[in-house]
């Protein structure tokens, strides 16, 4: 079958309507899926086909709002809202009971939530709530949900699992994962950039080695979906921050010269990582502008190696063995 070739300004539903017949019917989870953000219009396209979408936030109000404002477009959508608080690992565990008690596998788990890029903050597991948040929560989640995401796999389809990261992966240090700091956390180095960069590396790593690891049974992805204007990108510290990476003025505007994508293009390669069945056959592949691009993964990031030890650490971290059988 022949398929379109997407680029920079390509649509979420330009991507849907490409991909209808291998959407339709699937079982999916989107976390992070408040109004004005690409979790959101990542649901929002998909609903219309979808068999079951569950949408997360860790606002009750706001998801129930989100799920609204999909129904009022798609009113025979089947949605379930859960909400939980991603940076809590005891949140994480029942909110995967719930999902678990479902009577229906899972086809695609898309981690897109992300936590705001802030002050040094605990969380209640006293880890790095970014660190926490974007990376060692999606890990047990992931793992919590593996037997009923393996129960979609058949002969013909493998189940998906995608870790929105961020081109910032490699910015920064440039060396990627700080080992030392991951589960103990030093508030006297931290920077908010830096720990945001580091989650988005984390996140890079997480896709080639659960992918290694699941042997053909699960494929995971990570990718950049672009410079987008959402409300992540308003907070004090990320201003700051980006000001200096000179994507914003000072002000907290977009720099005209930034190449900004909007939140229908910003979804776009998430949808493609959770659907386009050109990517069968790379595994683990991280994409950028809708298409597999691993000549921009920063080295820290395709190291083998360092895939290894972030997923063994991250398991001492949890308390628990991610394994497959």
């Amino acid at each position: 079958m022949s398929y379109p070739t997407f680029s920079f300004n390509t649509t979420a539903e330009e991507v849907v309507t490409a991909f209808v017949h291998e959407i339709e019917g699937k079982n999916v989870l989107v976390t992070g899926t408040s109004l004005n953000g690409i979790g959101f219009e990542t649901a929002r396209v998909i609903a219309k086909h979808v068999n079951l979408l569950i949408m997360t936030g860790d606002n009750s109000d706001g998801l129930k709002f989100a799920e609204e404002t999909i129904k009022n477009d798609v009113p025979s959508a089947n949605i379930r809202s859960l909400t939980f608080d991603l940076s809590s690992l005891a949140a994480v565990r029942k909110a995967a009971a719930e999902v678990n008690a479902y009577l229906t596998p899972l086809h695609v788990l898309i981690h897109n939530a992300a936590a705001p890029i802030g002050p040094f903050k605990l969380t209640v597991d006293n880890l790095e709530s970014q660190m926490a948040t974007d990376h060692i929560s999606p890990f047990l989640f992931t793992k919590l949900l593996a037997a009923k995401i393996l129960a979609a796999r058949t002969e013909l389809y493998t189940p998906r699992v995608i870790f929105v990261s961020s081109i910032g992966h490699g910015f920064g240090t440039g060396k990627g994962v700080d080992f030392d700091t991951l589960g103990w956390p030093d508030q006297a180095s931290y920077e908010p950039m830096e720990a945001y960069f580091q989650a988005k590396a984390a996140n890079v790593l997480s896709a080639i080695e659960l992918s290694k690891r699941a042997k053909g049974q699960i494929n995971a992805y990570s990718l950049h979906p672009g410079s987008v204007y959402t409300n992540m990108m308003q907070q004090k510290d990320a201003i700051a921050g980006l000001h200096k990476l000179g994507v914003l003025h000072a002000d907290g505007r977009p720099r005209e010269d930034a190449a900004f994508k909007t939140i229908a293009q910003g979804a776009a390669t998430t949808v493609v990582a959770a659907f386009d069945p050109r990517l069968n056959d790379t595994p683990g592949a991280y994409l950028s502008d809708c298409k597999a691009a691993n000549e921009l993964i920063a080295p820290p990031s395709a190291d083998p190696v360092n895939a290894e030890k972030l997923w063994t650490l991250t398991e001492e971290i949890i308390g628990e063995t991610f394994e497959f059988l």
